[in-house]
């Protein structure tokens, strides 16, 4: 069940009614919980046993983590439940990528060895609630948060179906405060979620699968080097489509919980107005981002141990980020780029300071472009399917190919116009948000607004469809 499909409005309408019903707030959130189950099961019921395992046990963790004052017993316990997730997540997500590793590696000394192939499913939204239930955990041993006291609470917080399986991430004192009194949205804040719902499977359906999706696939889909425009040509798409995919997602999350009352962080800033790598990842899936910086970089070390310490956390960081994201050494070297930006990027700034004033104004634009640039060359590794691929297009981009009419005319000006429009739009919003924008509209505006968006969904409704890229992370 996906938000750009009829099953999930049908769902999400009888939800609706459940949560408008004069039930007692507990039994309302025992409904959200059902559904919530549901929503998951309809990909795949016995993955469902796995998210009770995960629930079930950094509850009781967590409980007991705020029981004991034995400090020793208190840390082991912690790192029994951390073992126990990233041992989930090694086993569904990483078993394949490790036993062909660990064959490459043995080869280079000599040793045969071949694998056993494993037939693995990745579950759906795995690496997502491990890092709810793993923030409750972590945050209760510092003893930043109380263990909570209700389980019917904890089981929303951790399975809560607008973003159970594509984020965003939630952390425990964002989400778990507002289980306490009855939510109920507001008629603005239900007629703003909706509209964020509407923009959010717009952006999917008509901007991520009909506009950027085919000419992403259609460039790195092919087998041999692409001319240098289509190579470009496909890079923009990509940037486009994972853009308004996952924004897409995201947007539909916050908009979905909003009608139910519940407000959830926002995930994307405008990324592709950023200027510099610490502002893309300030801009960029931030729960994540923040997530990696609270639970990896800081403890870590952060940049509280010296300049060489800090490029290794800042490296070792995005790495592991990088590998989060998918099993394959193209996701570590995506993230080891991001590493290597921010490193070079902090030293630029220790080494000649942070422009500011008149010269920060000058630098701004070149900068964002400079970003973008940089962001699209390791798009090519997140999106090809091996390294052959990847040098491919790579070299197809800047060292150039005779291959050429890869690309149709009408496809490039449409790839060209709207990813100008999009950095344009993301520029002259980089400092404000929907909502802000939303409030300077007249509610015609915004009804004429509305309108043409299911208008136009209306008519591409059996057009392209697929699934959420971020889905299969």
């Amino acid at each position: 069940m996906v938000f750009n499909s009829i099953s999930f409005f049908i769902f999400f309408a009888v939800v609706l009614i459940l949560h408008h019903m004069p039930f007692p707030w507990n039994v309302k959130k025992f409904n959200l919980l059902i559904a919530s189950y549901i929503f998951y099961g309809a990909w795949n019921p016995p993955f469902l046993f796995l998210l009770w395992f995960v629930n079930l046990l950094d509850w009781f963790v967590g409980s007991a983590l705020g029981r004991l004052q034995n400090e020793r017993l208190r840390f082991g316990l912690l790192m029994f439940s951390l073992i126990a997730n990233l041992g989930l997540l090694a086993l569904f997500k990483y078993s394949s990528f490790l036993l062909d590793s660990a064959s490459v590696l043995l080869a280079w000394f000599g040793i045969a060895w071949s694998p056993p192939h494993l037939e693995v499913v990745l579950p759906i939204g795995i690496s997502f609630y491990t890092f709810h239930t793993m923030a409750y955990t972590i945050d209760v041993y510092r003893r930043a948060v109380q263990p909570w006291k209700s389980f019917l609470d904890f089981g929303v917080y951790v399975a809560f179906f607008p973003q159970l399986v594509a984020g965003p991430i939630l952390r425990v004192k964002h989400f778990l405060p507002q289980c306490l009194t009855p939510r109920r949205a507001t008629p603005r804040e239900f007629s703003w979620g909706l509209m964020l719902l509407s923009l959010g499977v717009f952006g999917k359906v008509i901007l991520a699968d009909w506009a950027f999706g085919p000419v992403a696939d259609e460039v790195f889909s092919f087998s041999g080097r692409a001319s240098t425009l289509d190579a470009w040509t496909g890079v923009l798409a990509f940037s486009g489509q994972i853009y308004f995919d996952f924004a897409g997602y995201s947007l539909c999350a916050i908009g979905t919980a909003l009608c139910l009352g519940f407000v959830v962080p926002q995930n994307f800033n405008f990324p592709y107005a950023a200027v510099g790598f610490s502002d893309f990842w300030k801009r960029w899936h931030i729960s994540l981002s923040s997530w990696l910086r609270d639970y990896l970089y800081i403890p870590l070390g952060g940049n509280r141990k010296g300049t060489k310490r800090t490029y290794v956390n800042l490296m070792l960081t995005m790495l592991l980020g990088g590998l989060w994201h998918g099993a394959s050494w193209r996701f570590v070297i995506w993230g080891g780029l991001h590493g290597s930006y921010l490193a070079v990027e902090k030293f630029i700034q220790e080494r000649f300071g942070a422009s500011a004033g008149p010269a920060r104004t000058l630098w701004m634009i070149p900068g964002a472009l400079l970003t973008y640039l940089l962001v699209l060359v390791t798009w090519v590794f997140f999106r090809a399917q091996d390294m052959a691929a990847t040098g491919h297009i790579l070299g197809a981009m800047f060292l150039g190919s005779e291959h050429s009419n890869l690309c149709s005319g009408s496809h490039i000006q449409r790839v060209m116009a709207l990813s100008a429009g999009l950095l344009v739009f993301s520029w002259f919003m980089r400092e404000s948000s929907l909502a802000n924008l939303a409030g300077r509209l007249r509610w015609w505006m915004i009804s004429i607004l509305l309108a043409a968006l299911l208008l136009t969904l209306f008519l591409n409704s059996s057009g392209d469809s697929r699934g959420f890229i971020y889905f299969q992370f």
